[in-house]
C-alpha cells in the first residue's frame, strides 16, 4: 500500500473470538514460561475493558507457577478499586481467579487524590516487578489511543517521547471517567514482546490507518507501529 510504513508487525486474523483467544492464550502462557524457566520470575501488563476478559478467564487456569508470576495494568481510570469502572476490579474478577489466584498484582490506582500526585507512587511499585516485561498487552481504541495515551491529551507528546524515562503518566480520557493513569511509551516497550488485541472491523479499519506513517500524536499505536526495538503482533477477529 503506497504509504504505508515497512514494519515487521505480526498480523493474526481468526475466524472467530474463540480461536483468537486460544492462540493468544498459548502465545501468553508460553512467554509466561519462558520467563519462569529463566528463573528471573515472570511478568505480564493487561489492559482493561471488555474485549479481554474472555482471554483473562482461559489463562486464569493455565498450568503455571503462578506464584512466581507478576501482573500489573497498562493502564488504569482514576477510581477506587470496587468500582465496576476500575480495571484493578475487572482483573480480579476475571484473571486472579482460579490458578491464576497465585499470581502477585500490583494495581496502578493508589490513596492519592489525583491521577497525576498518584504517578510516582504507582511507578515504584511496578518498576519493582520483573523487567523487560514478559509480555504486553494492549488494547486499541477507535481513536487509535492504546493504555490511556489518548489523542489530544494533555502531555501526549511527552508520553510517547522515547527518549523519557519509563514511567506512569496522567492523562484525560474524551469521557468519563476522564482522569486516567497510563504507562508512557518507554514503559510499554521495556517488554519483550508486544500484543495489540483488537476485535471487529472498525478496529481493524483503525488499525489500517494507524499502519500508514504519521504523526504518533494523531493515533498513539503508531509510536507502537512505527518502532523496531520489541516485536508486536495484532490479534484480530470479527
Amino acid at each position: 500500500m503506497p504509504g504505508t510504513a515497512n514494519f515487521d508487525t505480526r498480523e493474526h486474523r481468526f475466524a472467530n473470538a474463540a480461536a483468537l483467544t486460544e492462540a493468544l492464550a498459548l502465545e501468553i502462557t508460553g512467554a509466561l514460561q519462558d520467563g519462569l524457566a529463566a528463573g528471573r520470575g515472570a511478568s505480564l501488563a493487561v489492559p482493561g475493558g471488555r474485549t479481554p476478559v474472555a482471554l483473562f478467564e482461559r489463562l486464569s487456569g493455565a498450568e503455571l507457577d503462578w506464584d512466581d508470576v507478576w501482573i500489573t495494568l497498562t493502564d488504569e481510570r482514576w477510581v477506587d478499586a470496587t468500582s465496576s469502572s476500575s480495571n484493578e476490579k475487572l482483573v480480579r474478577d476475571h484473571l486472579l481467579r482460579e490458578a491464576a489466584a497465585e499470581a502477585n498484582f500490583v494495581g496502578l490506582k493508589n490513596a492519592s487524590a489525583e491521577a497525576h500526585a498518584g504517578a510516582r507512587l504507582s511507578w515504584s511499585s511496578v518498576a519493582e516487578l520483573p523487567r523487560p516485561f514478559d509480555f504486553m498487552l494492549l488494547g486499541m481504541g477507535d481513536d487509535g489511543h492504546v493504555a490511556s495515551l489518548f489523542p489530544d491529551s494533555p502531555g501526549l507528546a511527552v508520553a510517547l517521547d522515547p527518549s523519557q524515562p519509563p514511567g506512569c503518566v496522567a492523562m484525560t480520557a474524551p469521557e468519563p471517567p476522564r482522569a486516567r493513569l497510563s504507562l508512557n511509551l518507554r514503559a510499554l516497550l521495556d517488554s519483550r514482546r508486544i500484543a495489540v488485541l483488537i476485535v471487529g472491523d472498525a478496529k481493524w479499519a483503525t488499525y489500517e490507518r494507524a499502519r500508514v506513517r504519521g504523526p504518533a500524536v494523531d493515533m498513539p499505536v503508531r509510536a507502537l507501529l512505527q518502532q523496531q526495538n520489541v516485536p508486536v503482533s495484532v490479534y484480530w477477529s470479527p
